[in-house]
This record gives structure tokens, sequence and C-alpha cells, in this order.
């Protein structure tokens, strides 16, 4: 990475303290620190000495991609402000501020829109479902899925056709038969002789 000098123009200014984002005069954090929201000061600012400058969801993200990424593992505020590098409790805070919802109602909206899909498309039990998710508990589960669809699991599963309709199809077939009949790229033409 890149590093600033004081003779770019993004530093030119910047010693001298401004007024933060709030109206009131912030003496200890140089204009670049409260610049720093916009992309193109953190394209040019990467590295001041050996600190990285990222913004400050950035961390939050990180945490925000573990829940997506492994939302079937146990995992706890403490684990996920581990993740982000902050403390448990500034870490539930600045989620909750900059998602909307705190991590474990992100986390259960995930493993409940996980198990909705498999609802609809497998003939899996509702218990190994719930399981497969990372739930514990099967009447919790249905607790909190008829909260958030309406319904519970087993009358949600009969709005939808079952799961053997839903045939696997390999991807090379679908594109076979959804090929246009005048394209064939000239895979299907016999190789001239010769």
């Amino acid at each position: 990475m890149r590093r600033c000098t004081q003779r770019e123009p993004v530093f030119r200014h910047s010693a001298q303290p401004s007024i933060s984002a709030g109206g009131s005069r912030n003496a200890t954090s140089p204009r670049w620190v409260q610049a720093a929201a916009t992309p193109a000061v953190y394209e040019s600012v990467a590295i001041l000495g050996e600190m990285h400058v990222h913004p400050p969801n950035r961390y939050l993200l990180r945490a925000k991609d573990l829940i997506d990424a492994r939302y079937r593992e146990p995992l706890d505020v403490a684990a996920l402000a581990q993740a982000a590098h902050l403390s448990p409790a500034h870490f539930s805070r600045e989620f909750r501020r900059a998602f909307g919802e705190t991590p474990h109602q992100y986390l259960l909206t995930r493993r409940l829109e996980r198990a909705s899909a498999l609802l609809r498309t497998t003939d899996r039990t509702i218990s190994d479902i719930c399981f497969t998710v990372g739930l514990r508990s099967v009447g919790s589960f249905t607790t909190s899925f008829r909260r958030s669809f309406g319904s519970s699991p087993a009358a949600y599963r009969a709005s939808f056709p079952p799961a053997y309709t839903h045939a696997r199809v390999p991807t090379c077939v679908l594109q076979a038969y959804a090929r246009p009949r005048g394209s064939s790229f000239r895979e299907d033409s016999p190789e001239p002789a010769g």
C-alpha cells in the first residue's frame, strides 16, 4: 500500500483542527480523520505511518460477513466483537446503530431465512432443519419462525409445492435446452473433413 506524505493535497491543511460533523470544535482529531468517511479520502489516505485507516463500518462488516458465512455455528456477541476488534458492549451498540438491529437479531434472521429456503426446497424434517441452521430448540425455532413469517414451519412448507417437484437438473443440460435453435456456437455441427 502507498504511504501518504505531507505534500499530498489531502494533508496540506490537515494539521489544523476543524469543526466536526456535529458542529463542535474537536481539537484532538485532525481533519483527515473527520473527513475519512468519504471513499476518495480513504483511497488516498491508505496508511499513515503504520496505522491503517479504515471506514468505521468496515469492522462491523467483517462481523456481519462472519454471521453470513457461519450462521450454523454457535456465534455469540463476544466472538463477533472479536472479529470486529471491538469490545462486546461497544460492538453491540455500533452494530445496532449501523444496521438497525442487534447482532443476535441479525443472526436469527439469517438462520430463519435459510430455514425457510430449506422448508421450501427439501423434504427434511422440521427438527433436522432447525438443528442444521444452528438453532438448538425446536420450540424456540417454531415460535421465532411464526413471529417472522406469520405461520408455523409446517404450514409454511404446506403452502409451497412438494420438494420432489424441484428436480435438480444439471446446469449443462439447462443451458443446452435454453440455447436458441439457430445458435449452436458450432458445437453441434459436424467437423469438416480434411
